[in-house]
């Protein structure tokens, strides 16, 4: 885990906060990722959103295509991690609010 917490590691970090609109994200994560990479994101994501609405694990794998066990892992990072997923989470509900 010492990688997670490197320079380069610090500096990506930065650059991504730095991204001012969708469209530099897109931009910017078409460059770095591989489409794969960016599917798996967007599945984890779309996992946690569907975990916090309260979805049971075999709901999720037939509407998302992972397996139990990425739900597995996701939803112990909902319910034991630093934060990420359950702030951005939160943004989201609240931008859909606002809209």
């Amino acid at each position: 885990m010492s990688d997670f917490h490197s320079d380069s590691m610090q500096r990506l970090f930065r650059a991504i906060s730095l991204l001012q609109n969708e469209k530099e994200a897109a931009a910017f994560f078409d460059d770095l990722c591989t489409i794969r990479e960016l599917q798996d994101m967007s599945q984890r994501l779309e996992t946690a959103i569907l975990l916090d609405k309260g979805w049971n694990y075999q709901l999720i794998s037939a509407e998302v295509g992972v397996s139990t066990a990425t739900i597995s892992r996701v939803n112990r990072c909902l319910s034991y991690g630093p934060g990420g997923y359950k702030t951005i989470i939160d943004r989201l509900k609240e931008e859909n609010d606002e809209h």
